[in-house]
């Protein structure tokens, strides 16, 4: 089943109303980039992604596992490079700290799960970007 998102742009500073179909979320620019800054900028929505779906890995495994568990808090941070060809290259840092009576053992294996995690997994993996297409205009 294919995930889709719906946005629409609004004239002011660069304010987009995201949904799902469910759920509706603000995205902008920061004010530096011309923007309101009343929303997440696109690569915080990318990292915010990665990111919960690192935590919520973890609390998956832990709760198969039967381990108990309290918070787990991640904090991302991505560096943009150009290379000399021209491409980029990202490189995406993360902390991930997990309260709970757990050995350092489980810990580590929690974290290395949540590393691994499916939209991590993604974006690592082979994306093909199809052209937008341009829908009929009603006259």
């Amino acid at each position: 089943m294919a995930t889709e998102i719906n946005i629409k742009n609004i004239p002011t500073g660069y304010q987009s109303i995201i949904s799902n179909g469910r759920h509706a979320v603000i995205g902008d620019e920061p004010i530096k980039a011309k923007g309101t800054d009343l929303g997440f900028s696109p690569v915080e929505f990318l990292l915010a992604g990665i990111s919960m779906c690192k935590v919520a890995t973890i609390r998956n495994v832990a709760r198969r596992k039967g381990w108990e568990i309290g918070d787990v808090n991640a904090d991302l941070s991505q560096t943009v490079s150009r290379q000399e060809d021209g491409s980029f290259k990202t490189t995406v840092e993360s902390s991930i700290n997990i309260e709970g009576d757990i050995t350092e053992e489980q810990r580590t294996y929690l974290i290395k799960e949540g590393d691994n995690c499916y939209v991590t997994r993604m974006v690592r993996g082979d994306w093909e970007f199809v052209d937008s297409k341009i829908p009929e205009q009603i006259l």
